[in-house]
């Protein structure tokens, strides 16, 4: 029986930012790097089943958690140059990119940006970098009750405070810009790293439509679709997300879902 990972806290310095990470698995294991959503860093079940074989960075962005307001970063592109640069201070060696929803999008800038350290691959978990336009309005409460398929099966999270909430919103608001963006897009067109892109069947956010997007732009694009998950599919499906991922970082460009299933994984 393996080992729940113990997630470890640590800090790096880069760009004028102590940024805050959460760090598990063998240091022989290849490089993973998560980027959260815009509720802030989480570790989930998923992360743990990967520190099982991978070196699992979970990176908080600054401006989110207990780190200062963060003013500096006035667009997603001055984010991705920070995490590029903090990223790069791990020295990691080649590495994986793995961004859920606004960390998708942080994700795919910060691979734009062209940055110094090798992307094997990369794995975007219901990606708000392509959103529908007009965006669904959802009121807080009806928000909170799109994130899961099954919230009942979710432990519950201690609540952020006022002054956190407030701060991490303001920032999102700033950062995560127009569901269609002509730059990133184009940029998005030279990303030759193989990228897998997850879209829960559920999810009423990123409704699962907006796949053929990133099959039409990525030049070496995977997509699959989980069902019975909605818009965070880590937590409602945490040991098929880790299946899906696991087949993907092994075989990447030969990757083909689990080798027998079609593009729906049960």
């Amino acid at each position: 029986m393996s080992m729940k990972a113990d997630f470890k806290e640590s800090f790096v310095e880069a760009d004028g930012f102590r940024i805050r990470f959460m760090a598990a698995g063998p240091a022989s294991g290849d490089a993973v790097i998560c980027l959260h959503g815009a509720g802030g860093l989480r570790v989930s079940k998923f992360h743990e089943l990967l520190a099982e074989n991978y070196q699992v960075f979970v990176f908080e962005a600054p401006g989110f958690g207990e780190s200062a307001v963060n003013e500096r970063s006035q667009t997603m592109w001055d984010l991705a140059g920070t995490m590029n640069q903090a990223v790069s201070a791990l020295d990691t060696g080649p590495l994986s990119l793995i961004g859920n929803s606004f960390g998708g999008k942080l994700a795919l800038c910060m691979a734009a940006l062209k940055p110094e350290f090798v992307i094997n691959s990369m794995m975007l978990i219901a990606p708000a970098a392509i959103r529908p336009d007009p965006e669904l309005r959802f009121s807080p409460a009806e928000r909170q009750a799109t994130m899961y398929a099954h919230p009942e099966r979710q432990s519950p999270r201690p609540p952020l405070s006022d002054a956190v909430a407030k701060k991490q919103q303001t920032l999102f608001r700033r950062l995560i810009g127009q569901p269609r963006n002509a730059d990133l897009e184009m940029k998005m067109a030279e990303i030759n790293a193989p990228v897998l892109a997850l879209f829960g069947v559920s999810d009423r956010l990123i409704p699962s439509d907006m796949a053929r997007h990133y099959v039409e732009i990525l030049p070496n694009c995977h997509v699959t679709m989980v069902y019975d998950a909605a818009h965070v599919i880590d937590a409602d499906r945490p040991e098929a997300t880790f299946s899906i991922a696991a087949d993907f970082l092994e075989n990447r460009e030969k990757f083909l879902v689990t080798g027998a299933d079609s593009l729906l994984h049960p």
